[in-house]
């Protein structure tokens, strides 16, 4: 069964995009270790951090395409999975600091001891640990998701109505982690990591791993969206998409197979937050803004929702372009990310890749044409026949 999965998964382009990743994951760490600093294939350690960063934003994109692009769900609460998942990672390197915070407190963090915290809350227990950290890394995402998705999908909440719901939940969120008793750093969030696994977060083959892992990760959750959207159950959710009502008068449980679909999607953008942290350096209540989630929701768009590397596409080109933008034109960024999604819903509704595939799509069919009439021009007609007199 799982060979018959990954061979569903790695389909032509899902396979060359998927080693394209992993070929990035080797090469840009190998030029930022191994070329002289003078040299001009040299890749510096920021720009390997940002390349880290927009791949997250890419696997974070390729969530969201999951269950908007192939199950109809226009989630605008994503970046509330993104962001617990860079909390649970957070949450382990500050307990990786110990002594050498600035109050020295060897198990509170530097937040609680200014709010004259006594204890460390319950649920900062074992997070010292890394694979209990990784283990909330999913886990906390994924049971939101399904907490939130068993109430929802049972009621049979579609649509915009939907929408405004992980909208407001995401919106809860960010005004409880803004508050300094929820004990995760209030306003300030959760920085001035030291290290990882015992090595320096800021040390450049620490950096190099990191973006080697967000593009393996990206391409691990590529082949398992393909491997899910490839199967039988892809087609079933697909239908889901399209005719919800039809579906469900077959027999189908279609709010299970959303509650699925959604977890899932949940867990990878909790990675993705995960390995999006140790690269920022830091983890804040701004996350969890719903401008973000609606960010997202434009990176897919762009891209082309439901093809699965439209939306990797799209998050890396809007998010280079939200780099300069901001840097060179700070004022006109939303105005140029709005103007973007104008010109993409009017003149590019199936984004880049779905316009591209199109295209290609058309001239498949003309080509076809072309040799069917090709092939009726060769036969020469026959002479009718004549009646015997």
């Amino acid at each position: 069964m799982i060979t018959g999965f990954i061979l569903r998964a790695l389909e032509g382009k899902i396979l060359i995009a998927a080693g394209i990743l992993v070929a990035f994951a080797l090469l840009i760490p190998a030029l930022n270790l191994l070329m002289p600093p003078d040299s001009a294939l040299h890749v510096p350690t920021y720009i390997m951090s940002l390349l880290g960063k927009y791949l997250c934003y890419a696997l974070l994109a390729l969530a969201l395409d999951l269950v908007w692009g192939y199950c109809g769900i226009l989630s605008l609460g994503h970046g509330a999975f993104f962001a617990l998942g860079g909390y649970a990672m957070g949450m382990y390197l500050m307990r990786q600091i110990g002594s050498r915070g600035v109050y020295g407190d060897p198990i509170l963090p530097d937040f609680m001891v200014f709010l004259n915290w006594k204890e460390l809350p319950w649920f900062w227990y074992g997070m010292d640990m890394f694979p209990v950290a990784m283990a909330m890394v999913l886990i906390v995402p994924g049971l939101l998701a399904f907490v939130f998705g068993w109430f929802a999908f049972r009621s049979r909440v579609n649509g915009v109505y939907l929408s405004i719901i992980t909208q407001a939940m995401t919106y809860a969120l960010m005004l409880a982690f803004f508050r300094n008793d929820m004990g995760f750093g209030g306003n300030n969030g959760l920085t001035d990591y030291k290290e990882i696994l015992g090595f320096s977060v800021q040390a450049d083959g620490t950096r190099a791993v990191l973006f080697a892992l967000s593009a393996i990760f990206l391409a691990l959750c590529l082949v398992i969206a393909s491997g899910i959207t490839r199967s039988k159950f892809g087609k079933v959710l697909v239908g889901v998409r399209d005719a919800e009502s039809r579906v469900r008068f077959l027999g189908y449980r279609v709010e299970n197979i959303k509650l699925f679909t959604f977890v899932v999607s949940a867990m990878m953008a909790g990675i993705a937050g995960a390995l999006f942290v140790p690269q920022v350096g830091i983890i804040n209540p701004g996350e969890f803004a719903p401008a973000n989630s609606i960010e997202v929701v434009v990176w897919t768009a762009v891209g082309g929702r439901g093809t699965l590397i439209g939306p990797i596409i799209g998050a890396i080109l809007v998010n280079v372009g939200k780099s300069y933008f901001t840097g060179a034109f700070p004022d006109l960024w939303l105005f140029a990310l709005g103007g973007l999604f104008i010109f993409v819903t009017l003149f590019l509704p199936k984004g880049i890749v779905g316009t591209v595939q199109a295209s290609l799509a058309k001239r498949k069919d003309y080509a076809r044409e072309a040799d069917k009439d090709a092939a009726n021009g060769d036969v020469k007609p026959q002479p009718a026949p004549v009646a015997a007199e």
